[in-house]
């Protein structure tokens, strides 16, 4: 059977803009063949694919700026793109879009020690920028576990946090300022090298957009002072929800760790085979991380041991050493990576309160088995993001439609306990739909407003966040 061919209309169109984006961009920074644009097609979500019209790869505000111009022109939608290593569908195109990416723009453009802050393009990654100044005893504090990959501009967009954000916050505690670019190709300043900024917190505004209002092209990024030292001890228990009766009592105690992580069976078992990190055989175990001098990290370990032992841990490991150090948190580290080795899985990202963190965990369990898929749990457990890993096999007819399913249930449960339907991955395509269990449609409309003021054309990454049907009408109209 023939396969129905573009009209020639839309051809044409295609073919103005994507030569008029040449125009403003080298010839290789435009990609439209066929093959090249499939490396596009989706981001880290990858049940969900649909190639854009064509991809650009600017090199700096400027570029930015044109192509924006060019797309408000031609009423062509664009799409932001860090590293692709979002798992919410958040840079997902649309076959009439343009998807914009920042890969080329990762230049360190200032560092400035006295007043400890740097300066970047937001296509670095995570990792580099504590690259650049961790030679001069500094580093930046968001940690997402994909940090050797995902770029600032993500981790901007999606409000980032990762296993270090209990005691330094997330991107949003750490972000100064941003040059961001409007989608009529308006340059703005928001914030700047400064504590704070007269006026409109338009920089709170911007942080946690999901590329909704603007594309962020240089980020003004908090750096600290490397801790005197560190040290992780590891605990193990015979179930999870023990695991975190433990990790609630840590808080309510006032102990600050720079880190508190989750993991239980499926997860850990998966993780040893692939990293041999030497984890005990348990049901749950917590990583848990506290840093300042010998004196203070002797101190608060001594509480935080005295509080676990009152859960009868199976077993308490204090790292003893760097390499020990190392080891305790190779599993946590290769746990996404390990998991995608024996499954396909559907990661969410539900925040729920501390205290509730016994009761998700066994509620969670319950709702798997009546959906029949395992989940595996691996989280910041400190501040409440939860990672539950939904495993399906992506071959087999209707299981990602049960896991996806499974998925609304428990992040219905997290909104439920007095949580959110996100923590860090953002809402993308994957919870829009879910936004109205969280928000009613009066919140819902002043979010909508926002992005009016911003985008009145709802040009801007459009279908992500909110609701379908809402984000069509509002484009229509």
């Amino acid at each position: 059977m023939q396969m129905p061919q573009p009209d020639a209309t839309v051809l044409d169109r295609r073919a103005r803009i994507i030569s008029r984006l040449q125009e403003v961009l080298p010839a290789e920074a435009v990609i439209h063949d066929d093959r090249a644009i499939r490396a596009y097609e989706c981001d880290a979500l990858t049940a969900y694919r649909c190639p854009p019209l064509a991809a650009v790869l600017p090199g700096s505000t400027e570029e930015v700026a044109a192509i924006m111009r060019i797309c408000h022109d031609e009423g062509v939608p664009v799409i932001p793109r860090g590293s692709g290593t979002g798992l919410a569908g958040g840079a997902l195109p649309t076959a009439d879009s343009v998807l914009l990416g920042v890969a080329r723009m990762r230049d360190v453009l200032e560092v400035d020690y006295p007043n400890r802050f740097v300066r970047v393009q937001t296509g670095i990654t995570n990792l580099a920028v504590t690259g650049a100044v961790e030679g001069d005893g500094f580093f930046y504090a968001p940690d997402p576990s994909s940090q050797l990959a995902c770029a600032i501009a993500g981790n901007i967009a999606m409000n980032s946090g990762g296993a270090h954000c209990l005691k330094y916050g997330v991107t949003t505690n750490n972000l100064l300022g941003v040059t961001a670019v409007l989608m009529d190709g308006t340059v703005v300043e928001l914030g700047g090298p400064h504590m704070d900024a007269p006026g409109l917190d338009l920089l709170g505004v911007i942080c946690g957009s999901e590329g909704q209002l603007a594309v962020v092209t240089e980020a003004v990024l908090r750096i600290l002072p490397k801790p005197e030292g560190a040290r992780p001890v590891l605990m193990a228990f015979d179930s999870s929800e023990v695991a975190g009766a433990c990790v609630s009592d840590i808080i309510k105690a006032g102990v600050l760790p720079v880190a508190i992580e989750f993991m239980d069976r499926p997860c850990i078992r998966a993780c040893e085979d692939f990293a041999k990190a030497g984890y005990p055989d348990c049901e749950a175990l917590l990583i848990v991380e506290v840093e300042g001098s010998e004196a203070e990290i002797d101190e608060q370990l001594g509480l935080i041991n005295q509080i676990a032992r009152r859960h009868d841990p199976l077993e308490l490991r204090e790292a003893t050493s760097e390499d020990e150090a190392k080891r305790i948190w190779l599993g946590r580290k290769s746990a996404f990576g390990a998991m995608g080795q024996i499954n396909d899985y559907i990661c969410l990202d539900g925040t729920i309160p501390v205290s509730e963190l016994p009761r998700v965990l066994r509620r969670t369990g319950e709702l798997a088995r009546e959906h029949g898929l395992e989940v595996a749990n691996v989280f910041h457990a400190g501040d409440g993001n939860m990672h539950p890993l939904i495993l399906f096999n992506a071959n087999k007819p209707g299981d990602l439609e049960i896991a996806e399913a499974l998925g609304a249930e428990i992040l219905k449960l997290c909104v439920e306990v007095g949580g959110c339907l996100t923590g860090e991955h953002g809402v993308g395509i994957e919870k829009r739909d879910l936004m109205a269990v969280q928000y009613g449609p009066d919140d819902l409309e002043a979010q909508m407003r926002v992005k009016d003021v911003f985008d009145p054309r709802w040009l801007l990454n459009p279908a992500k966040v909110f609701p379908l049907e809402a984000s069509a009408a509002r484009r229509v109209a």
